[in-house]
């Protein structure tokens, strides 16, 4: 049903039981990973009990599409009305993203989240390798949480045999590199920017407390006494517009799962 620039779209709408067919979550991963050339798949959750929420989320990573869960109206307001046009209109394929650290400004770093999107750095540059999809209105945050050297929250020890390399960059934190592709496109191009310190917007403030938040559902080891009360005052500072109220009902269900911790 694809004409040439034309792009093809199916969105399941499904309870997440997935009993009819293939229904072996690897097999459905594979079908998917198999024709995800001639079509993007969007995996929407209904309902509870059976909701196979990881299945939903493999199957819209290899199906070049997005995965959501609509439990209410307004949910279901702003994925099929609010953000439907990001789910219908790719406008970057197989989007890859490098940051290499400059060692004189950040001694060590960890990436919160995109355990499911890790690639081996050899695959950044081999166009072959699938990665993430970008649609028109959506923007990607990746969050790296990072130490200064002489830090005292540095946790590992220095190296013995570690060699003092000559660092270029001065007062650069790290070095962006990002690959994507024109949607229909096989071969992709390279952007390059240097990462600098900069004051933080509303937006990446709120991101940061968004990932604070579910580095707490998840009982992260890396939080020592940073808390609900922390995540709950920085996501509030930073509302900003917040014309939809996404991030009020945000703040909701953070003070919910306080509530709920004790």
């Amino acid at each position: 049903m694809m004409d040439k620039g034309e792009v093809s779209r199916i969105l399941l709408a499904t309870d997440g039981d997935f009993n009819v067919g293939v229904s072996d979550p690897e097999g459905l991963e594979a079908y998917v990973a198999r024709n995800r050339d001639t079509a993007y798949l969007s995996v929407l959750g209904f309902g509870r009990g059976n909701l196979d929420d990881a299945t939903m989320q493999a199957l819209a990573q290899n199906g070049n599409g997005m995965a959501a869960y609509i439990d209410t109206l307004q949910e279901g307001q702003k994925v099929l009305v609010d953000q439907l046009t990001g789910a219908l209109f790719p406008i970057a394929d197989d989007v890859k993203i490098q940051v290499e650290w400059n060692p004189a400004q950040v001694a060590q770093y960890r990436l919160i989240g995109y355990e499911t999107r890790a690639l081996v750095r050899e695959d950044f540059n081999n166009d072959r390798v699938d990665a993430g999809e970008i649609g028109a209105g959506h923007q990607v945050t990746a969050i790296y949480e990072v130490t200064a050297p002489n830090s005292p929250a540095l946790r590992n020890d220095a190296l013995r045999y570690g060699t003092a390399a000559e660092v270029t960059g001065g007062e650069e934190l790290g070095f962006l590199r990002l690959r994507m592709k024109a949607p229909g496109s096989d071969t992709s191009t390279l952007s390059e920017t240097p990462i600098v310190d900069a004051a933080p917007s509303d937006d990446a403030r709120f991101a940061a407390a968004i990932a604070g938040f579910g580095q707490l559902l998840q009982g992260s080891v890396y939080l020592n006494d940073w808390g609900w009360d922390d995540a709950i005052l920085l996501a509030d500072g930073a509302r900003g517009a917040d014309g939809f109220g996404y991030r009020i009902e945000a703040i909701n269900l953070m003070r919910l799962a306080k509530s709920s911790s004790k």
